[in-house]
């Protein structure tokens, strides 16, 4: 087979967000209706400061109504909504103002703590604020004073949505209208980091003042058995971003935090790095071999470990020589690192498991370095 290629992050193309997108085939649908002739392409100016002209796939006119539809080019980012149709209605109403709104697949806020107010679209401020500035610029250039109302849809958009976090947030129905740049940065974290943030205001909103901080699905399935009192709002999966996450809790005054993971990410957490992807610092199997020593492990066990290839393997040397302890000293240290990293103010906790689902180690409880 041939090795793929992966592409400099310089040549990677930008794409552009559901925010601009439905930006884009507002003013087109709007200029549709005002002047009847039908639009091949509306260009609008994005958050960064520089404009960028949207193909239109298809504009219908009505008496009353009409709308464009555009294919979100997410470049090469690995985006949810890449590809996905989006589709502005725009109508003349009698009250004055624009009405913003969503349709088919575009989710709909159930639980505070959003940007966007329980009830409605969701679509969220910065998208929500150049639709209208966009429609209030065109009206003024075509000397229009009526009321407006602007309905975005995203016909996949609820397909879409469960390979997203909205559920879990509350949102509910389709995918959000997002984007604060306009454009989408290619492999860009900011967007996994975003959905962070709001899902930890999500819980805080509905009261949960202790977070499970899992580092994936699996480990969340564990965390969720481990801890079956705590509502859903309150396990968020934080993937490799364990300091942004623990820090954002911190931020949001989170009382309790719980860390749940395996051996591999938590043996670098507990080592002292918060950023658990797997090119990013290796393990120190050094670090491991001075646990192991602590809780009473061979010399010779030691040095194997010191030689070990992966954080699974050493986990494997420790059940089979029965030192149980080293898994709690390990969810210990995971615990220390945490609260340097915030410099105090939470207690915590760690659990760490198997790909299978046994509980190795478990620490609660810690509110200071020992």
């Amino acid at each position: 087979m041939e090795k793929k290629v992966k592409k400099d992050p310089s040549e990677m193309r930008h794409g552009y967000t559901t925010g601009a997108c439905a930006t884009a085939v507002t003013k087109a649908a709007l200029i549709a209706l005002i002047t009847g002739e039908e639009q091949e392409n509306a260009t609008i100016h994005l958050p960064i400061g520089r404009d960028a002209t949207f193909t239109i796939e298809k504009c219908a006119i009505t008496k009353d109504t009409a709308s464009c539809e555009t294919i979100k080019d997410a470049g090469d980012d690995p985006d949810a909504t890449h590809q996905a149709l989006i589709i502005s209605t725009v109508s003349f109403v009698d009250s004055p103002g624009i009405v913003l709104d969503g349709g088919v697949g575009v989710g709909r806020v159930t639980k505070p703590g959003l940007p966007v107010p329980v009830g409605e679209a969701a679509i969220n401020p910065v998208p929500r604020k150049m639709i209208i500035t966009t429609v209030q610029e065109t009206l003024e250039e075509f000397q229009i004073n009526r009321g407006v109302k602007v309905v975005i849809s995203v016909p996949e958009g609820e397909e879409m949505a469960k390979k997203t976090l909205n559920g879990r947030l509350g949102i509910i129905g389709g995918i959000s209208i997002l984007g604060t740049r306009g454009t989408v940065v290619p492999f860009s974290s900011s967007a996994y980091m975003a959905s962070i943030v709001q899902a930890i205001s999500v819980a805080k909103a509905s009261g949960c003042d202790h977070l499970v901080l899992t580092t994936g699905g699996r480990s969340e399935k564990y965390g969720m058995a481990l801890l079956p009192d705590l509502p859903e709002e309150a396990f968020i999966e934080m993937g490799d971003f364990v300091g942004f996450s623990l820090k954002q809790c911190k931020k949001q005054e989170i009382k309790k935090v719980t860390l749940v993971g395996m051996m591999g990410k938590f043996s670098k957490v507990a080592q002292g790095v918060m950023m658990v992807h797997s090119k990013s610092a290796p393990i120190d199997f050094g670090f491991l071999a001075e646990i192991a020593r602590s809780v009473g492990a061979s010399e010779e066990l030691a040095v194997e470990i010191e030689n070990a290839n992966t954080a699974s393997q050493v986990g494997d040397m420790m059940l089979e020589a029965n030192h149980d302890e080293f898994f709690n000293k390990l969810c210990v240290a995971c615990c220390h690192s945490a609260l340097k990293e915030v410099k105090g103010g939470i207690k915590m906790e760690t659990a760490i498991y198997t790909l299978k689902g046994q509980l190795l180690g478990r620490a609660v409880g810690i509110e200071s370095i020992d």
